[in-house]
């Protein structure tokens, strides 16, 4: 009766966790998402404590990681900037890639506890899921760390490569795949943990060649990779939602990874085996550029402030600059403001604007934007050519028109938002620094961009200012 009542609590759970997955995919309903989400997991920790043969000492172990995990995570919730998530997120998975290495050791060196077999009799099936989830979890959690390196700003953002890099990885694979092979025919202690350490390795020299342009589909990628290695130690240890669960983040991280490669015009493979970016270098002074360019149009913020209040339509585009400077609360005053002198406000996010995926949205909803406002490139890029102005507020690479002209570039053929096509622009930027993707930005050379040099929130305060005069 209590392993029966335990599936249907598992079944409940599998259905809010999918229910979950369809709240977060819209704004609107992303609280909700949320909340299915935390429900279900609360009924999973219930349902697994109220298991047969758990026992007191069983109980107590797991409440013991609840407390101390819960605690943690607290802690990190409340400190946490919003400009730090895309790192943070990265951190989660290397947990989750390291849980599955952990549980794979258990269930290799305990495997009656799981009823797989005794030590060095373990059932063929369970030692191949077990060394899946083994190598997927190891390589989750080296290549998450390295994504965090990077997100974090403690080593660079560009692509470290070397001659014979590929070559090195694709040896590695195959060298992989035979240590798994012969894992499974022997059972080998030996076998298992070269697995590990050959999957940390190729997990670290995985992420290390892609550059910063890409990191948030890395993120993604990661994150389904999380999921894959979950599902995998779920079919060792016979947990049925382990395998619901980790099939559900492993699918929809693989499928937002392929619609973040789809926003970025890239294929997954060039992505994991390539990359591309640099660091966006010192950032130059106003008015630095090309010799052979016009010069740029500095602008100040009252100039700003004088056309917007003119203006009908505005369309602004968010992107990391503004996340740095938490400047989200002060662009949603500015917005209200203009709103009051009767323009149409939108806010244009591109697939991979931030540092990984919906990472603009995320910070326009703490700022209260209306969902309503908000609208993804597909939906909005024809209207830039009505706008009056574009206001763009630390992005840089999505709104490139060099992506659409020069097939020399890096970021060539990466779908944009059509910025220049507005009347006017206003670009937002400390200095002329190239973007993530190591790539010059043409928009700021064309005749109808004023930019504006400083920090985005001291820029947009000022502009708020002026328009309350």
């Amino acid at each position: 009766m209590a392993q029966t009542l335990s599936t249907l609590a598992y079944l409940v759970a599998s259905v809010l966790f999918i229910m979950a997955l369809r709240g977060l995919s819209n704004p609107e309903t992303s609280r909700q998402g949320n909340l299915f989400g935390m429900v279900g997991m609360g009924i999973a920790v219930v349902a697994t404590l109220l298991k047969p043969g758990m026992g007191a000492g069983g109980i107590a172990i797991v409440l013991l990681g609840l407390a101390i995990g819960g605690t943690i995570g607290t802690v990190l919730a409340q400190r946490i900037q919003m400009t730090s998530l895309p790192q943070l997120v990265a951190a989660f998975h290397s947990l989750v890639g390291m849980a599955a290495v952990f549980v794979a050791a258990a269930a290799f060196y305990a495997p009656e506890s799981f009823g797989i077999g005794v030590p060095g009799n373990i059932k063929g099936a369970s030692l191949v899921e077990m060394s899946l989830g083994l190598a997927i979890g190891a390589i989750t959690f080296s290549g998450s760390v390295i994504a965090f390196a990077k997100l974090d700003g403690r080593m660079s953002g560009a692509p470290i490569i070397f001659k014979g890099q590929h070559m090195l990885n694709a040896a590695l694979g195959a060298l992989l795949l035979v240590l798994v092979i012969a894992f499974v025919a022997t059972g080998s202690p030996v076998l298992f943990w070269l697995i590990a350490l050959l999957s940390f390795a190729l997990g670290f020299l995985l992420i290390i060649p892609i550059g910063g342009a890409d990191m948030p589909v890395v993120v993604s990628m990661l994150n389904s990779y999380s999921g894959w290695a979950a599902a995998g130690i779920g079919f060792t240890i016979g947990n049925l939602l382990l395998i619901v669960t980790g099939a559900l983040v492993g699918a929809s991280g693989a499928i937002l990874s392929y619609i973040m490669c789809k926003g970025m015009n890239r294929s997954i493979i060039n992505v994991l085996l390539g990359g591309f970016g640099s660091d966006s270098g010192a950032a130059a002074g106003p008015g630095a550029g090309n010799a052979d360019r016009a010069p740029v149009k500095a602008g100040s913020p009252e100039d700003a402030a004088y056309i917007m209040k003119n203006a009908q339509k505005i369309i602004i585009v968010p992107g990391y600059g503004m996340a740095v400077a938490q400047a989200q609360q002060v662009v949603r005053e500015m917005a209200d403001l203009l709103k009051k002198e009767g323009a149409e406000i939108s806010y244009a996010i591109h697939p991979v604007a931030g540092r990984m995926p919906g990472h603009m949205n995320v910070l326009l909803a703490e700022a209260n934007v209306p969902y309503d406002e908000v609208h993804e490139l597909e939906e909005i890029n024809a209207e830039f050519a009505e706008a009056d102005v574009a206001y763009v507020i630390g992005a840089n690479d999505v709104t490139n028109p060099a992506a659409k002209t020069d097939k020399t570039s890096a970021i060539y053929g990466m779908p944009i938002l059509d910025v220049e096509r507005a009347k006017t622009v206003f670009f937002v930027k400390r200095g002329m620094s190239s973007g993530y993707a190591g790539v010059e930005n043409e928009l700021f050379f064309r005749p109808n961009t004023m930019m504006l040099f400083g920090d985005a929130k001291k820029v947009t305060q000022q502009i708020v200012q002026s328009l309350q005069k």
